[in-house]
């Protein structure tokens, strides 16, 4: 492979701002797996956001790739898989896998599609240096002829439309918008960009805790909801604090700590059963490798609100959540999944069908 922009290559961010700015190019928010893509002739290959290679995880997408993409580029894009006219992230997530037949098996059930907004280079000529408008312009003209499951991801300049996909989009899995000066660079592992997410707040029920990897301090608290059963579900985590604040916690969940997990409501993730097919506080993952899932319990009696942007598949925070206050006027019980907003909701595939604006 021998291209103008050669990998890795980590790509540009964005940083969080409360509303959208005026004056710039406006694209939705995509849930996937961010990826740089680079095509030389017959070679391809998938970079993540760390630069480590994905490209044997979607063998689908490489071929489509191969089909829709000029001889010779590079691309910045999200990896995503559609379930049911909306983003699945739990479906991507399944993805990487070690066994190379369940990777294969996989394509085939769950596959792949990859939605472009950025272009990095294209036959011999690098266009990092290029402003954002010149490098859509150039975007949309390399990918014309692309199909499914190639698209390039709407975008405009209209910032009342983009209000309108800020709060449409969500309906079909998106979590925001991505706001992107016209003269911008593209320049990578900087924080040059603006992305306006969505914020809400729940009250839910802290049922334990992990310590942090400096040492016996709070590292994240572990989150739960009552579903409607009232089964105590874990649905997340708060973990954002400083070192001070870490201490502290420590002090104020003392008196609820447990001795074991016995009476808790989640004493049977004790189990290596219990993990199979979950994602729960001390469940291993591919992504976590070796990294110390183990919890602390206590017994599930504070509530504390927190802001979450969306929910993934309306059963637990895609996100980390952000801390806001103890609710010592709740109780526990109350914390139910029914005061959860949820977005109306919107075809995936008209989003991807409108084209390029």
């Amino acid at each position: 492979m021998e291209l103008p922009v050669m990998p890795p290559v980590k790509p540009m961010l964005a940083k969080s701002v409360k509303s959208i700015p005026p004056g710039m190019q406006y694209e939705g928010k995509w849930d996937g797996f961010r990826a740089i893509i680079f095509r030389d002739g017959p070679e391809v290959e998938l970079g993540s956001r760390t630069g480590k290679p994905l490209t044997r995880y979607f063998p689908e997408l490489v071929d489509a790739l191969r089909k829709n993409l000029p001889q010779r580029c590079v691309l910045d894009g999200e990896i995503v898989i559609a379930r049911e006219g909306r983003l699945d992230f739990d479906a991507l997530t399944e993805r990487i896998h070690p066994a190379q037949s369940r990777v294969k098996l996989l394509a085939e059930q769950t596959p792949a599609s990859f939605v472009a907004f950025d272009l990095l280079a294209v036959g011999d000529e690098s266009l990092l240096t290029a402003g954002q408008a010149d490098r859509r312009a150039r975007l949309v003209a390399a990918l014309e002829t692309a199909r499914t499951p190639v698209f390039v991801a709407p975008a405009t300049t209209d910032a009342a439309l983009a209000e309108e996909w800020f709060h449409a989009f969500e309906g079909a899995g998106l979590d925001g918008v991505v706001a992107k000066p016209l003269d911008l660079p593209y320049r990578p592992n900087e924080r040059s960009m603006y992305k306006i997410k969505h914020e809400r707040t729940a009250d839910v029920v802290v049922a334990g805790y992990r310590f942090h990897k400096s040492g016996p301090v709070v590292g994240s608290l572990l989150l739960g909801l009552y579903d409607a059963g009232g089964v105590l579900q874990h649905v997340g985590v708060c973990a954002a604090f400083s070192i001070s604040r870490r201490k502290e916690l420590i002090e104020e969940l003392e008196p609820l700590r447990m001795d074991s997990v016995a009476d808790h409501p989640w004493a049977a993730w004790a189990e290596e059963a219990a993990h199979e097919g979950a994602r729960l506080p001390g469940a291993p993952s591919r992504w976590s490798g070796k990294k110390d899932l183990s919890w602390v319990p206590v017994r599930p009696e504070r509530v504390l609100e927190v802001a979450y942007d969306h929910l993934e598949n309306g059963a637990r925070f895609r996100h980390t959540t952000q801390w806001r206050r103890w609710r010592p006027d709740r109780a526990p019980e109350s914390c139910t999944y029914a005061q959860l907003e949820e977005p109306a909701r919107y075809a995936l595939l008209d989003i991807l069908s409108g084209g390029a604006s």
